[in-house]
């Protein structure tokens, strides 16, 4: 019986490991720079904002608004508050274990965050519109996504304007 490629090593073998250099370490850290989750709850914000206004513009109908901001809210306030909570466990030092489990904690908490803002909506919205409360919801979600997205290039793009200037020297 074969098994794997048939040379009997695993796939992480410890000799294939190599220790960058503080230098190397450095142009890494350059080439992937950290995702600033600021911006992406930024991104979420104004979107909300802009989903709640907008409808609001274009419907004439107060109640439509508020509902979609209220979606946008239990989109984002858990998020935030997630965010907060993950980056006291996400610190240096910490075990790598220790900060995979207070990652998914504070995402059981926002979950758990946001099917309770879903649940009080009716307390605080008296009848809401769910179709509106749930496209600013989803809106405020994806936004996440993308806000996390748009990072990458303008990092890249410094980082890239960095290279040509030093290059040149």
């Amino acid at each position: 019986m074969a098994s794997g490629s048939g040379t009997g090593r695993s796939f992480g073998a410890e000799d294939d490991f190599k220790a960058l250099t503080p230098e190397e370490a450095r142009q890494w850290r350059l080439r992937h720079p950290q995702v600033p989750v600021s911006r992406a709850l930024r991104w979420q914000l104004i979107i909300g904002v802009v989903a709640a206004s907008a409808t609001g513009l274009l419907t004439r109908r107060p109640e439509l608004a508020w509902s979609v901001a209220y979606g946008a809210l239990a989109g984002f306030l858990p998020a935030a508050i997630a965010a907060a909570g993950t980056m006291r466990w996400a610190r240096p030092g910490f075990p790598p274990t220790a900060a995979l489990a207070g990652l998914l904690l504070w995402e059981v908490v926002k979950l758990v965050l946001t099917a309770g803002l879903l649940l009080a909506a009716p307390r605080f919205l008296g009848a809401p519109n769910w179709p509106a409360l749930l496209i600013g919801l989803v809106l405020t979600i994806k936004m996440y996504w993308v806000g996390l997205l748009w990072v990458r290039p303008l990092k890249s793009g410094k980082v890239q304007t960095q290279k040509e200037h030093t290059d040149g020297c």
